[in-house]
C-alpha cells in the first residue's frame, strides 16, 4: 500500500494505529473529509519523499517595508511615526490685530508666536495611513497557517488560499515566506498599538508547524488556478533558517494537542485525538455557567474595550516634604465692632443720619441719587415690617422669621437692592439674591429654579421699575419662568412700604449659627446651589476684611462688582456698612457706556479703595486717552478680584504702566482669591512706600500638568507666570490636599486644592445634607492616613500652592480643570493660548469657550469661539489651524474638535460672558449649528483598543452599581422637596374625590375593604 511514494506497510507501527484511529472518526463521523485528508496527510508529510532531506531549506530573500519592518530602527529615508503635532501641522499665516485684552500676555503671545514659527520651519510630517483593525483578526500564528480544511464551507477567502497552496505544491516555501511577512506585520501593528519591540524572526515551533502543513496540502485535489492578488512580492530581504525540528512530528504532539489562545500561548482542556478541536470547542463553551458569578458584575469592560494608559516613568512627581497647614494672623478685637451688622446699621442710622451710604451713577456715569445711612436705616426698618405684618393677616402672615425669598433687582438699581436686603435681615428672612430673569429660555434659567426650588422660595422681592420689564402673559400677568416654582412678587418701592408703629421694634440678636443670606453658586457641571452664610460668619468675615484691608470709618470706596454676590457684595454691602464707608456703585452698563468712569469717580471723590476686575483694568486702560487729567494718589488699595486667575498679571502690569504717570504707586494693587464656599481665601495687603514688590513665579505648565512645582528652565513657550494673591485670612487655617480622592495633604513642589478652616466661611449647601458633607466637612490625612484633627474644613475650589513667606498662589480652579490623558489642564490657558494667535480676522470679539465632553473613557477638549460676520472661510480655518498647533506646542495636547459659530449666538451670562455649561449641552445635543468645524479625534484619541492583549481589571464607578444591583444592595435614597401648601383645594376634590371612589369601589369588589 502506498501513498506518493510512501509504502504504508513499512511504516512505524504506532503511525499506522493513528491512520487506523482517523478511519474510525471518519467512520463515526467525528471528523470531516477534509479533516481527515489534513491530519492523514500531516502523518505521513515526514515520510512522502517530494522533498530531499539535504535540501536547503532557506528562504527568498524578502525585502520588508518600513510600515512592516521588523527592524526597530526607522530608515532615514522613510518618514518617522506620525505624531500629533505632525498630523496637525498647517500652512502658517500670521495676522495681526488687536484682540480681548483679559487673558493678554505679551511674554506668552510670543511663546506662541515662536511656537508657530517653529512649526513653520520643520519638515511637514504626513500621519501614515492606518487601518482599523478587527476584534476578529486572526494572532501572528493563525495569520501563517493554512486554511483549516476541517470547515464544510468555501467561500472567496478559502478559494484564494487554495490557490496559493496550489502554487505551493512545487515551492513549500511560499508558506513560509507568507508566515514571515504576516507576522511581521502583526508585529510592525501591534508595536504601534503597544510601544513594544516588534520580531524580525518567527518562532522555530511556528516555521515546524507551517512546513508540516504545507507538506499535507499534497492529498488537496481539484485545486483553483493561482490567485495573482494574494501573492507576495519576492524582494530581497531578510532570510530565515528553518529548524530541524520541521523533518517530523513528535508522537506526543501528533496524539493530542491543546486549545491555542489568541495570545499565542497553549492553554486550556488538551484535546483528544478522537474528538475534533471544533466540537471540543463547543463542549467546552457548554460546560461554561450561564450565569457569570458575582464578583464579575464588579469589573468594568472598559478595560476590554480601551487602552488603560500605563503611568510614564519619566512624570515629574512631587519631592518635597509633606505640607505644614498655615495659620493666618489672629483675628484682633475691637471695641467699637458692634455686636451684628444689623446693630451697626442701627448706630449708624441713629447717629451718622446725614453720612452717605451709596451713591448710584446713571447710564452716563453721573451721580444719580445718594442714599445716607439715615435714610437707609428707615427704609429698611419699613420694608421689615411690611414683611412680617402688611402680607397676609396676623392670623396666617405670608412670611415668618427664617423663611427664604428671592431678591430680584438690576445691577443698575443698587440702592433698591440695599434696602431690600436689610430689609430682610431685620425681618430676619434670609434672602436669596438672583439675576433678573429676561426671557423665558435663559441660559441657566432652569438651574436658578432648582436653586429656588431647593431652598423653598415662594416669593420675590423686586422694584417697579424691575416688575415692569419682566416678561409677562397676554394677560399681563408674570410667565411661569422654566423650571421655576410659583411665585409671588412684592414691589418694595417706598410708596408701597407702610411705617412701622411707635411701640414696633425689630427683632436684633447677637450673631449666631442661624442663616442669616444664601448666595447662589454654578458648579462644574451647571448645577445651581445656595451657599448658606450664617449670622456669626458674615460678622467674622466682615471683621477679617476690616483687618486685612484696615478700613476705617468715612473711607470712600469705589465698587464696579457686582453687588449682589461675591466681592462687591462682601466689600460694597456689607464691610463698608460696618464700618460707615461711602460706596460709588459703577454698574455693568456704566462700563459699557463709558470705560473710564470708575477712574473719574476715583478721581473726584479721592476714593481710598477701588474694587475691579481684570476687565476693568483692561477697558480703562483702553480709554484713558481720553482723560488725561485723572489723578490715581488717593488709592490705598487696589483690589483685583480676580487675582486668582493666573493671566491677571498681565492686565495688573499693563495698567500700571500706563497710570503710573497719573500717581497710581505699584504697591497698591492687591490681588485677592476668593470662593463661594469659604468667602475671602486670602488678600495682598498694601505693601510700604518704595517697599519690594513680591517676586513672582515662572512654572512649567508641563510641571503643572502633573501636578508638581517645577521652575521653567528649558523652554520659555510653555512657561507661565504666577503673581501671589497675598496671605490668608486673619484667623483662619490653610491646607493644600489632593483634589481627587481621599483629602490628603500635598507636598510643598505639589499642585492640590486650598482648603480652608474658619467661622468667617459658608456652612452648608442649602437643602443638599449630602453635597454638603463632602465640600464643607472635610478632614485631611497625612500620608499615613491619619486625620489631621477634628476641625473640619471648607474646599475653596482652587488649585495652588504655599510659597515663600507663607505667600499663596493660585494657578487655576476646580470647575475650570480639564483632566486628559490623567494630565491636568487649565481652560483659561488654553483660552489664552487661543487669543494670543492673533484671533483679530475670525473671533469675534474675542468670545471663547474652552470645555471638555467625555468621549471613549477620557475627557477630550473641544474649543467654541463665536466667528466675525465677515470672516472668510480661509482665514477661519487658517486660524484654527495654528491654534492647533499652538495648543499642542505649549501644552501637548490634541484638540477633539474646534468649532466657528456665528456672532451672538453663544449663550450668554447676565454680564454677558459666555455660559460655559448651557454651551456644552448644546454641544453635546448638536444645537451649537456651526459655521466652521474643525475635527481632530485622532490628535487626541490616543486610548484605542489593542487587540489580543488583556488589560488590568479594575473596579469602576458603573462596576459598582451593577454589582450592588445584583446583590440586592440598597445604594442610596434621594428625598424631594416639599410640595408646599396648594392654593386650589375645591380643584383638588375635583381630581381626587373620584379618584379614591373609584379606587375604592375596586378594592370592595376584591374584598379588600
Amino acid at each position: 500500500m502506498e501513498d506518493r511514494g510512501v509504502d504504508l506497510s513499512v511504516l512505524p507501527k504506532e503511525v499506522r494505529d493513528q491512520l487506523a484511529e482517523l478511519d474510525l472518526e471518519l467512520s463515526e463521523g467525528d471528523i470531516t473529509q477534509k479533516g481527515f485528508e489534513k491530519k492523514r496527510a500531516k502523518l505521513l508529510a515526514s515520510y512522502i519523499p517530494l522533498l530531499p532531506i539535504d535540501v536547503d531549506m532557506t528562504l527568498p530573500d524578502v525585502q520588508l517595508s518600513p510600515s512592516h519592518s521588523g527592524d526597530p530602527t526607522p530608515s532615514p529615508e522613510a518618514p518617522g511615526p506620525s505624531t500629533s503635532s505632525a498630523s496637525r501641522h498647517h500652512r502658517a499665516h500670521r495676522s495681526g490685530g488687536a484682540r480681548d485684552e483679559r487673558y493678554r500676555s505679551d511674554i506668552h503671545t510670543e511663546a506662541v508666536q515662536a511656537a508657530l514659527a517653529k512649526h513653520k520651519e520643520e519638515k511637514m510630517a504626513l500621519p501614515m495611513p492606518t487601518k482599523r483593525r478587527s476584534a476578529f483578526v486572526q494572532s501572528p500564528g493563525d495569520a501563517c497557517t493554512p486554511p483549516d480544511t476541517s470547515s464544510a464551507s468555501e467561500d472567496e477567502g478559502s478559494l484564494r488560499r487554495k490557490a496559493a497552496l496550489a502554487q505551493g505544491l512545487q515551492s513549500p516555501d511560499y508558506w513560509i515566506n507568507r508566515s514571515v511577512q504576516s507576522s511581521s506585520t502583526s508585529s510592525s501593528a501591534s508595536s504601534t498599538l503597544s510601544h513594544g519591540e516588534p520580531k524580525s524572526q518567527p518562532q522555530p515551533q511556528l516555521a515546524a508547524s507551517v512546513l508540516t502543513d504545507v507538506l499535507a496540502q499534497t492529498r488537496i485535489e481539484n485545486s483553483v488556478p493561482p490567485d495573482v492578488t494574494s501573492s507576495t512580492p519576492q524582494d530581497r530581504g531578510s532570510r530565515v533558517d528553518l529548524p530541524p525540528a520541521v523533518r517530523g512530528m513528535s508522537r506526543g504532539q501528533s496524539r493530542s494537542s491543546m486549545l491555542d489562545t489568541a495570545d499565542g500561548k497553549r492553554k486550556g482542556v488538551p484535546v483528544s485525538s478522537r474528538v475534533s478541536t471544533k466540537i471540543q470547542q463547543l463542549l467546552n463553551t457548554l460546560k461554561r455557567p450561564k450565569r457569570p458569578p458575582l464578583s464579575e458584575f464588579f469589573l468594568d469592560d472598559s478595560e476590554e474595550i480601551v487602552e488603560v494608559p500605563q503611568p510614564d516613568p519619566n512624570t515629574p512627581k512631587p519631592e518635597g516634604r509633606q505640607i505644614i497647614p498655615v495659620k493666618g494672623e489672629p483675628l484682633g478685637v475691637v471695641s467699637n465692632w458692634p455686636p451684628a451688622l444689623q446693630a451697626a446699621l442701627a448706630r449708624w442710622g441713629a447717629t451718622q443720619a446725614k453720612s452717605p451710604a451709596l451713591t448710584a451713577l446713571d447710564i452716563t456715569g453721573k451721580p444719580l441719587y445718594t442714599l445716607t445711612y439715615g435714610k437707609l436705616w428707615s427704609r429698611s426698618l419699613k420694608l421689615a415690617y411690611t414683611l412680617l405684618n402688611k402680607l397676609g393677616t396676623k392670623t396666617e402672615p405670608v412670611l415668618q422669621p427664617g423663611d427664604r425669598v428671592a431678591l430680584v433687582y438690576p445691577n443698575s438699581d443698587p440702592g433698591m437692592f440695599w434696602v431690600a436686603f436689610y430689609g430682610c435681615l431685620l425681618a430676619e428672612v434670609i434672602p436669596v439674591p438672583i439675576e433678573v430673569p429676561l426671557s423665558r429660555q435663559d441660559a441657566g434659567s432652569q438651574q436658578i429654579g432648582f436653586l429656588l426650588g431647593s431652598c423653598g422660595v415662594s416669593l420675590a422681592l423686586t422694584s417697579e421699575v424691575c416688575l415692569k420689564g419682566l416678561p409677562k402673559t397676554p394677560n399681563g400677568e408674570i410667565i411661569q419662568f422654566k423650571g421655576w416654582p410659583r411665585m409671588k412678587w412684592v414691589v418694595t418701592d417706598t410708596k408701597y412700604l407702610t411705617k412701622p408703629s411707635k411701640d414696633w421694634q425689630p427683632h436684633i440678636p447677637t450673631a449666631n449659627t442661624d442663616t442669616v443670606y444664601i448666595e447662589y453658586k454654578a458648579s462644574k457641571e451647571g448645577t445651581v446651589m445656595g451657599v448658606a452664610v450664617s449670622k456669626i460668619s458674615m460678622l467674622t468675615h466682615c471683621q477679617a476684611l476690616t483687618q486685612a484691608c484696615n478700613y476705617c470709618e468715612g473711607e470712600t470706596l469705589v465698587n464696579v462688582l457686582d453687588c449682589k454676590k461675591d466681592m462687591g457684595l462682601w466689600h460694597g454691602v456689607l464691610t463698608s456698612v460696618m464700618n460707615r464707608i461711602h460706596t460709588i456703585a459703577v454698574p455693568y452698563a456704566v462700563m459699557k457706556a463709558c470705560p473710564i468712569s470708575w477712574v473719574q469717580r476715583v478721581h473726584i471723590h479721592k476714593a481710598r479703595v477701588a474694587l475691579v476686575k481684570c476687565r476693568d483694568l483692561h477697558w480703562a486702560m483702553m480709554a484713558h486717552k481720553e482723560q488725561r487729567d485723572t489723578n490715581l494718589s488717593s488709592i490705598r488699595m487696589l483690589i483685583v478680584a480676580d487675582g486668582a486667575n493666573p493671566w491677571s498679571v498681565s492686565s495688573c502690569d499693563a495698567f500700571l504702566n500706563v497710570f503710573q504717570s497719573h500717581g497710581l504707586k505699584p504697591e497698591v494693587i492687591c490681588p485677592c482669591a476668593t470662593s463661594p464656599e469659604a468667602l475671602t481665601v486670602a488678600i495682598r495687603r498694601p505693601g510700604a512706600r518704595g517697599a519690594p514688590l513680591p517676586a513672582r513665579a515662572i512654572l512649567s505648565m508641563g510641571g503643572l500638568s502633573h501636578g508638581v512645582i517645577r521652575v521653567n528652565t528649558e523652554d520659555k513657550n510653555s512657561a507661565l507666570t504666577v503673581q501671589d494673591v497675598g496671605h490668608i485670612m486673619p484667623g483662619a487655617l490653610m491646607c493644600i490636599v489632593k483634589p481627587d480622592g481621599s483629602p490628603q495633604l500635598c507636598k510643598t513642589d505639589e499642585i492640590g486644592e486650598i482648603v480652608i478652616s474658619s467661622r468667617a466661611g459658608g456652612t452648608m449647601y442649602y437643602g443638599l445634607p449630602g453635597v454638603t458633607k463632602n465640600t464643607f466637612e472635610v478632614i485631611p490625612v497625612n500620608q499615613s492616613g491619619a486625620p489631621l484633627g477634628e476641625v473640619p474644613f471648607t474646599r475653596t475650589g482652587l488649585l495652588g500652592f504655599v510659597g515663600p513667606g507663607s505667600l499663596v498662589f493660585v494657578v487655576g480652579k476646580i470647575e475650570g480643570l480639564l483632566m486628559v490623558s490623567r494630565r491636568r489642564h487649565n481652560a483659561d490657558d488654553l483660552v489664552a493660548t487661543a487669543l494670543a494667535v492673533e484671533p483679530v480676522k475670525t473671533v469675534y470679539r474675542g468670545r471663547i469657550a474652552v470645555f471638555s465632553v467625555t468621549v471613549f473613557y477620557d475627557e477630550r477638549i473641544v474649543i467654541v469661539a463665536e466667528q466675525r460676520p465677515d470672516a472668510s472661510e480661509e482665514d477661519s480655518f487658517q486660524w484654527m489651524s495654528r491654534v492647533l498647533q499652538a495648543i499642542d506646542t505649549i501644552h501637548q495636547a490634541g484638540l477633539y474638535c474646534l468649532a466657528l459659530v456665528p456672532a451672538n449666538t453663544l449663550p450668554k451670562t447676565p454680564f454677558g460672558g459666555i455660559h460655559i455649561c448651557e454651551t456644552k449641552q448644546n454641544f453635546l445635543e448638536g444645537n451649537l449649528h456651526p459655521c466652521n468645524i474643525l475635527m481632530c479625534p485622532h490628535t487626541c484619541v490616543t486610548n484605542m483598543p489593542k487587540p489580543r492583549q488583556k488589560q488590568p481589571v479594575d473596579v469602576g464607578p458603573a462596576s459598582m452599581l451593577v454589582g450592588n444591583l445584583v446583590a440586592g444592595k440598597r445604594i442610596a435614597q434621594a428625598t424631594g422637596r416639599e410640595l408646599g401648601v396648594v392654593e386650589d383645594q375645591d380643584l383638588i376634590r375635583k381630581v381626587l374625590q373620584p379618584i379614591l371612589r373609584q379606587a375604592r369601589h375596586s378594592f370592595s369588589v376584591c374584598g379588600l375593604q
